[in-house]
This record gives C-alpha cells, sequence and structure tokens, in this order.
C-alpha cells in the first residue's frame, strides 16, 4: 500500500489538512486509532467513538481535519470483541498493546516499559526539529552513569569535555531516564554544540521517573534543595561546571516543568534559567478537571521578584493545561521577568518536546551571558 498517513489539504480552507491514517490489521473486529492527546481529550469525556476506525476495501480508515502545524505521535490498536473501555485501567491495557503505523515513514519515537514505539504525525507546517536525529560527522559527547545523594544521574559530556577547560554551562534535565536511555537526547545536545546554538554543556539527567516522582515532582524544596546543594557542587567537582546562575538551566514536563519553575523561585541562586514544557500549573488541586489553585503561579504573583529567566511552552492540545500556562505567562510579564512563551499546535506529546527542549537550551544558554534581552517575549501561532 501506499505511505501512511495519507495527508490532503482542505479544499474549504488551506490553513488545514485532511489526514486519513490507514490500517491493514486482519483478524480483529475493529482497530482504535491513537492520537496523542487528540484521542485522549474523548477519553476522558468517556467516549471513543471518534477514533474508531472504519473498514472498507479491506483495510481501516480513519480521517481526521488538523491544521497544517499540526505534530503528534500516533499509534494502532487492533481489537476482538467490544470496544475498548475509557477507566485508566483499559487505557493502560491499550497503551500496554498499541503498535506504530507499519507503513509509516517518519523516524519511531521510542517508548519505556516495554511498550510499543509510536509513529509520529508531522504536518507540513510544524516546526522544524532539525536538532533531535543523529547526525554523521557531528563530535560526539560521552554519558556517564552516576549516583549523586542516592539518586541516579546519567551526566553527558559534551565532545571534547576536560574540566580544566571549565567552567561549562550546566543543564539539568529531570525525567533523565527518559531524555537519556530512551530519546537519546545527548545526540541533540551533541547537534546543538556543533551548529553552535549553545556552547559545550554538561547535561546531568536526574532519575525522577520512579515510584517517588509525585513527590519529587510537586513544588518539594527538599528535592530542589537536593539538586541545589548537592547535585550542583557535584558537579562542579567532578566536570568542571559552572556556579553561575546565569548559565545553569534546569528543566522539565509536565510535574518536570513545573519543579524547574519552582527551582528558579526557591533558588534562582543556583537555577538562574527554567526551561518549563507542558508545565502541571495547576497544581495542587488534585483532580484533572478543575482549575485547580495554581499555587506557584500565585507566590510569583506575590513574592519579590527573582533574578531568573523562563522558557515556556505548551501545546495547543493540551485542554487541561493551556490556560493555566498563559496565566503564569500573564503573571511573569506583569512581574518584569524575561520570559519566552510558546505555544505549538500539539499535545503532551515528546514528539513535540524533543523539539522543545532544543529551541529552549539554544534560547537560554545560546545567548552570551549579559547580552540577552530583558523583555518578555511571546510568540504564539494564531488560534487552533
Amino acid at each position: 500500500m501506499n505511505n501512511s498517513p495519507l495527508i490532503a489539504t482542505d479544499p474549504d480552507d488551506p490553513a488545514y489538512r485532511l489526514v486519513t491514517l490507514v490500517s491493514t490489521a486482519q483478524d480483529c473486529d475493529g482497530v482504535l486509532a491513537l492520537v496523542h492527546t487528540v484521542t485522549d481529550k474523548d477519553r476522558h469525556a468517556g467516549d471513543l467513538t471518534p477514533h474508531l476506525m472504519i473498514c472498507q476495501n479491506d483495510r481501516w480508515e480513519l480521517t481526521h481535519r488538523l491544521r497544517a502545524d499540526h505534530r503528534a505521535s500516533y499509534q494502532f490498536h487492533p481489537f476482538q470483541g467490544d470496544t475498548p473501555g475509557t477507566t485508566r485501567a483499559d487505557w493502560l491495557h491499550v497503551l500496554d498493546h498499541a503498535r506504530p503505523d507499519p507503513h509509516d515513514t517518519e523516524p519511531r519515537l521510542p517508548a519505556r516499559d516495554g511498550r510499543h514505539p509510536s509513529s509520529v504525525l508531522s504536518l507540513p507546517e510544524a516546526p522544524a526539529q532539525p536538532y533531535v536525529r543523529r547526525r554523521e560527522g557531528v563530535p560526539r559527547g560521552r554519558t556517564l552513569p552516576r549516583t549523586v545523594a542516592g539518586r541516579r544521574v546519567d551526566v553527558h559530556l559534551p565532545a571534547g569535555h576536560d574540566p580544566r577547560l571549565g567552567p561549562y554551562p550546566v543543564a539539568v534535565l529531570l525525567d533523565g531516564e527518559m531524555w537519556g536511555e530512551t530519546l537519546s537526547v545527548g545526540d541533540t545536545l551533541d547537534n546543538l554544540t556543533a551548529d553552535g546554538a549553545i556552547p559545550p554543556t554538561v547535561a546531568l539527567l536526574v532519575h525522577t521517573m520512579g515510584p517517588g516522582r509525585p513527590e519529587d515532582l510537586s513544588c518539594n524544596p527538599a528535592f530542589v534543595d537536593l539538586l541545589a546543594d548537592r547535585l550542583l557542587p557535584w558537579a562542579t567537582r567532578e566536570f568542571g561546571t559552572t556556579d553561575d546562575p546565569r548559565r545553569t538551566v534546569i528543566a522539565g514536563q509536565s510535574a518536570g516543568g513545573l519543579t524547574a519553575a519552582f527551582a528558579a523561585f526557591r533558588r534562582p541562586e543556583h537555577f538562574g534559567n527554567a526551561l518549563s514544557q507542558s508545565g502541571s500549573f495547576w497544581w495542587p488541586d488534585g483532580t484533572e478537571f478543575d482549575a485547580g489553585s495554581e499555587w506557584l503561579t500565585r507566590q510569583y504573583a506575590a513574592e519579590p521578584r527573582r533574578a531568573a529567566r523562563l522558557y515556556l511552552e505548551v501545546g495547543l492540545q493540551e485542554w487541561m493545561l493551556l490556560t493555566q500556562n498563559r496565566h503564569l505567562r500573564d503573571v511573569l510579564t506583569a512581574r518584569g521577568y524575561e520570559v519566552e512563551y510558546r505555544e505549538f499546535n500539539g499535545g503532551h506529546d515528546y514528539a513535540c518536546w524533543r523539539g522543545g527542549l532544543a529551541d529552549g537550551l539554544a534560547h537560554l544558554l545560546g545567548s552570551p551571558v549579559g547580552m540577552v534581552s530583558t523583555n518578555s517575549h511571546t510568540s504564539e501561532p494564531p488560534g487552533t
């Protein structure tokens, strides 16, 4: 068959595409198409009917109308019997068994915990991701597994690293086991360095995806203090990293994005730059649907301005996070913070975040210290 998905310009509006997903699954009663966050929204509403593929001419098809800058990971889940349910247990079963599109054309998004990789849909006007894939001829850094204060940290050193040549800028990446072991972020860092988008930088990939994640990544002072008082000084001793907060970035996604922004608030003398992707700024409300108390945003509004810069991005499809991220942007801007804010047309998705991480690091580390504008800047596409 032809490559999948099949993409055509919407005849009624050239800003949109008609995206037809095609599955050739056999011996099944139905196929559920999982388009990241798009399907999740209906699953939360308790109705997966819009994502059931239609069988015709011995294959399964489903067409979505998406704006031409949309990016999303996706999978197919053939099933026997009734349509999968929408409870958390049902959904975990679906995710455990869903598979990539066998006829996709883009490199796939790797997965953890024994799950299958995802295919990636990038429509023609989706933001470029020039740093994500490994390139031939780029000097390669190296990654070392270490344990600091009882925690696993993978350290990515730039090509030609020598502690005597420091001090090196430092990037602390939360959920480091995802970025390092699964997504090979070292390739991204090496590409950024080779292109001069960032200076040679030591990256500290902190493992936070275990059972302690909800406690660590919830505006936890003890966790942030551990990073500031134990991890960063250790990296300076071992690898010649800087102690200049203006050349130190902490980055995270979802609850990690919340924690990155909290680190810049609590310990700006160490974390002068925060890179937050799809930050969970509703915290600490206990539900997925309420607006939440937005505790950290209220702290930024009430407390004296910190000497910190922030890079925020969020997906237009993230219906549970978009309003709260815009609110934090507005508060930071009103308080005089330097904030770069971006909205991408996608969801809560590493297919989007891996490009945004590179862009954020380039923005925060790529400008010479003292040469960055002090004005807030926003960059967001029109509408959804």
